[in-house]
C-alpha cells in the first residue's frame, strides 16, 4: 500500500485540490480585492489582506474537494474529468475526507481574525459552496448557486473593514454572481454532451442555443455594476480606463466562445479571470495615485 507520506499521493492531493490550476483561485480573488480595496479606499489593512487571501485559497481547494467527493460516480464518465483522483482511484474517498476536513478547518481558523458580520457572511459562504455540487443534479441553473458562493468575499470584506455593507456592495455582489454565471457557463458548455447523457443539469444545457446570448447579457450585467461604482466612489481616469480594457477583452471572449467548440469554451472560462483583474488594477491605480497625490 502507497504510503500517505510519498510525493506521488501528495501530488494526488494536490491536483485533487487543484493548486495546479489556480485559475479558480484568482476568479475568487478578483472580486475579494475589489471589495478590500473599496472598503479601505485604496488602502486595505496588510493583516486583513492576508486573512482575506488565505481564506480565498483554502476554501476554493475545499470546495474543488467537496465538488470531487460528491462527483465521484459522474466524473469517469465525463472527458475533461475522467483523470481526476477519485475518478481513477487515485485517491481515496476517505482520504479526500480528511483532506477536505483539513482545509475547511484551515479556512474556519481564520475566522477569528474577522469580526461577527464576516463570520457569518463566511458561513453562508461556505455552507452554499458545499451545497453547490448537489444542485447539479436538480437545478436548472447551478452556477448561479456558485455564483451566490463565490461573491461573499465582497459583503466580507466590506463587513469586516467597515462593520457594515452598504447598498453599492450588494450591487457589486449582484454583478459578481452575473459574472460567475457568465464564465461558468462557459465551462459548463464543455460538458455538455457528457452532461445531457448523465442526466446532469447545468446553465448551459438551460440556456441551449441562447447560450453566448446569455453569458453575452450576464457579462453586460457584471460590467454595468462596476460602472455604477463611481457614483459612490471617486473614481476617476484610471478606474475607466481599467473599466473599458475589461470591457473590449469581454467582447475578444464572447467572439471566441461563439464557436462553442470545447477548446474555444475552455479558453474562454480560463481566460475570464483577466477581466477581473484589469477591474482591479484600475482600481488600484486610481486608489493609488489619490492617496499620493
Amino acid at each position: 500500500m502507497r504510503s500517505l507520506f510519498s510525493s506521488p499521493v501528495w501530488g494526488a492531493y494536490w491536483r485533487l485540490a487543484r493548486f495546479d490550476r489556480p485559475v479558480g483561485i484568482l476568479l475568487l480573488l478578483w472580486p475579494t480585492l475589489w471589495g478590500l480595496w473599496l472598503a479601505a479606499q485604496g488602502l486595505p489593512d496588510l493583516p486583513r489582506l492576508a486573512v482575506f487571501v488565505a481564506g480565498t485559497v483554502l476554501m476554493r481547494a475545499a470546495g474543488c474537494v467537496l465538488n470531487d467527493l460528491a462527483d465521484r460516480r459522474f466524473d469517469g464518465s465525463v472527458a475533461r474529468t475522467a483523470n481526476r483522483g477519485l475518478a481513477t482511484g487515485e485517491v481515496s474517498v476517505v482520504g479526500s475526507l480528511l483532506f477536505a476536513l483539513a482545509l475547511l478547518l484551515a479556512s474556519a481558523s481564520l475566522l477569528i481574525f474577522l469580526n461577527d458580520l464576516a463570520q457569518q457572511f463566511a458561513l453562508v459562504a461556505a455552507f452554499t459552496a458545499a451545497a453547490y455540487p448537489y444542485f447539479k443534479r436538480f437545478f436548472p441553473m447551478p452556477q448561479a448557486v456558485l455564483g451566490v458562493a463565490f461573491g461573499f468575499g465582497i459583503p466580507m470584506a466590506f463587513a469586516d473593514t467597515l462593520g457594515q455593507v452598504p447598498p453599492i456592495a450588494w450591487v457589486l455582489w449582484l454583478g459578481n454572481v452575473a459574472w460567475s454565471i457568465a464564465y461558468d457557463t462557459a465551462y459548463a458548455m464543455v460538458d455538455r454532451d457528457d452532461d445531457l447523457r448523465l442526466g446532469l443539469r447545468s446553465s448551459a444545457i438551460t440556456f441551449g442555443s441562447y447560450d453566448v446570448l446569455a453569458v453575452s447579457v450576464c457579462q453586460a450585467v457584471m460590467l454595468a455594476s462596476l460602472a455604477a461604482l463611481p457614483l459612490s466612489f471617486h473614481l476617476g481616469l484610471p478606474y475607466a480606463m481599467g473599466w473599458v480594457a475589461a470591457s473590449a477583452y469581454s467582447v475578444v471572449l464572447l467572439r471566441r466562445l461563439r464557436s462553442r467548440s470545447r477548446q474555444d469554451s475552455f479558453y474562454v472560462f480560463v481566460a475570464s479571470h483577466r477581466v477581473g483583474g484589469l477591474i482591479w488594477a484600475g482600481l488600484a491605480i486610481d486608489f493609488g495615485l489619490q492617496l499620493l497625490f
